[in-house]
């Protein structure tokens, strides 16, 4: 993939800038912990089922979303953005079908 000389020069340059933007830790965090992952809510059951079933789950929705949770969210999307903006075209080629920053970067190490 990335020439191993190459490598460290890019993959600190890569961070340093991460850190220099809005929401640094945030993309940061993304880069080398992966994305925010939406929790599951506790929905109470139907009780007029002829199977009781006492509780369900659904996935977090963007309405119920705190404004911490938007912006982890949105630091994601930065932090896929700034990988691929750093990246040669052939190594982009290589890492476009990955879906988090953190597969990117594990992909290119």
């Amino acid at each position: 993939m990335l020439n191993k000389e190459n490598y460290v020069p890019w993959s600190s340059r890569l961070l340093r800038y991460a850190k220099s933007r809005p929401n640094r830790k945030l993309i940061h965090n993304s880069i080398l912990n992966g994305p925010y992952v939406r929790l599951m809510i506790p929905e109470p059951g139907d009780a007029n089922r002829d199977v009781t079933v006492t509780e369900t789950f659904h996935v977090q929705t963007d309405d119920e979303l705190s404004d911490k949770e938007i912006k982890h969210i949105e630091a994601d999307d930065q932090a896929i953005q700034t990988i691929l903006l750093g990246l040669p075209k052939d190594i982009y080629a290589v890492v476009d079908s990955c879906k988090t920053a953190q597969e990117i970067w594990l992909r290119v190490q």
